[in-house]
């Protein structure tokens, strides 16, 4: 990964914090990383537990595409080492934050 494609990443999660706070999230974590993969923010609200991946563009091209049945595996794989990690045993969801320029769409509890 190079460094635009980095700081472009950054940039996407810091707004989709931003988009969270506003909507009374609270964040625990960002950028967990595993042997199993990344989980880009880890955020409570109504004692549900959300991991949510996060998509940055400013190209054109649908960024729900580039999340895919293959990523969503290794996302679960994480959720589950953080849970057994953490000693959390209650709710969660996998949520996704698509943002392109400055368009934020959030997409909750998403399944394969």
């Amino acid at each position: 990964m190079g460094l635009v494609s980095y700081l472009s990443g950054v940039i996407g999660e810091d707004k989709a914090c931003a988009f969270l706070k506003k909507r009374k999230f609270e964040i625990l974590e960002r950028n967990f990383h595993s042997k199993f993969g990344e989980i880009d923010i880890i955020a409570q609200k109504d004692e549900i537990l959300h991991f949510i991946e996060v998509k940055f563009t400013q190209g054109n091209y649908e960024l729900t595409e580039r999340l895919n049945y293959k990523k969503y595996k290794k996302i679960l794989k994480t959720i589950e080492f953080y849970k057994i990690k953490q000693g959390i045993f209650y709710d969660f969801q996998v949520d996704l934050i698509c943002i392109k320029d400055d368009i934020v769409e959030f997409y909750e509890n998403i399944s394969f």
